[in-house]
């Protein structure tokens, strides 16, 4: 992966993931030269097709949970399953590649001397007890749940990064991430945004898990990648954890509303039972990041859901 002086080589595991192609699709715009790499597990590579005809572009197949050596200044290790049905489905690959993932993309950082970012996320707060969720509260997590292949495996990654930094003076950065939604998502994730919007384009019914009480704070993607490219630019004594989502606090059941009535259609609510280890609440407090990166979320629910909405009209037409 060459490097001019007005680019920097960037590695983006989980670079055709709904984020990781995001991400890819900024860097470039950005003017630096990006290796994306993925296993094709959940991620797509028609989220980045439209960037392969770019020359500082580039897209290797690679399962992050085996060593990697490329040249590279900057990594963002966005590698993992991050819906439930997606991460359940295999539980044992997903804490494999939490661990093993973040393990080789320190060593690799360690070889290079490259600056890396680890996408870890609010479910590191489990069901929390302290609302909203700020960076020092230590979380409340069932360790051997459904859940916890995903929620222990991000924790143990960030265990692994502090680590690193204080043995080897790596310059990492970690990121809690809340709900995210916005183009390139999987539209059969199972995620609650795109499960409202896929349903309700397609007649269906709207399934609310529980009564519908349990509040998120959804953040459109394009705020979320805004976050990670000032994060990664911040000086190496900045490690985090950082929060990064909307502190817009939501019930989930205000949310099917909003999205019916933006659709339209003859769609009802029906409601399931709730899964195990559900948490009731979702609100990041985002003191540290508006302090630290001059940065906060700047479209709103209803904007971000109508670009949303445009996006998966067109998935649903195909």
């Amino acid at each position: 992966m060459p490097r001019t002086n007005d680019g920097a080589r960037v590695l983006v595991t989980g670079g055709a993931g709904f984020l990781g192609s995001n991400l890819c699709e900024r860097l470039l715009n950005d003017g630096h030269h990006v290796l994306a790499v993925d296993n094709f597990y959940t991620g797509s590579r028609e989220n980045v097709a439209h960037l392969l005809d770019n020359p500082r572009f580039e897209l290797l197949e690679h399962d992050v949970t085996v060593p990697l050596s490329v040249p590279v200044d900057q990594i963002f290790n966005l590698a993992c399953p991050a819906s439930p049905p997606h991460y359940q489905r295999d539980p044992i690959q997903t804490t494999k590649t939490s661990f093993f993932g973040a393990l080789n993309m320190l060593d690799l950082a360690k070889a290079t001397g490259a600056k890396i970012l680890q996408a870890s996320t609010s479910e590191v707060y489990g069901d929390p007890k302290v609302h909203p969720q700020p960076e020092e509260y230590w979380g409340n997590v069932n360790p051997i749940g459904i859940r916890s292949c995903y929620d222990e495996g991000k924790r143990i990654s960030e265990t692994l990064f502090f680590d690193y930094w204080r043995q080897y003076d790596i310059p990492i950065k970690v990121v809690r991430i809340f709900n995210t939604y916005g183009p390139q998502m999987d539209p059969e994730d199972g995620r609650v945004v795109s499960n409202f919007i896929v349903q309700a384009l397609r007649g269906q019914d709207l399934t609310i898990y529980g009564d519908g009480s349990q509040t998120r704070s959804f953040c459109y993607v394009d705020d979320l990648v805004e976050g990670f490219i000032r994060f990664m630019g911040t000086s190496d004594d900045v490690t985090g954890p950082i929060n990064l989502g909307n502190p817009g606090e939501f019930t989930v059941a205000e949310l099917a509303e909003k999205v019916l009535a933006k659709i339209g259609g003859t769609s009802k609510i029906v409601r399931l039972p709730l899964p195990a280890d559900d948490p009731k609440v979702r609100q990041p407090d985002i003191s540290k990041a508006r302090e630290v990166l001059g940065w906060e979320p700047k479209v709103d629910l209803d904007e971000g859901l109508d670009k949303a909405i445009a996006y998966f009209a067109k998935v649903v037409a195909r």
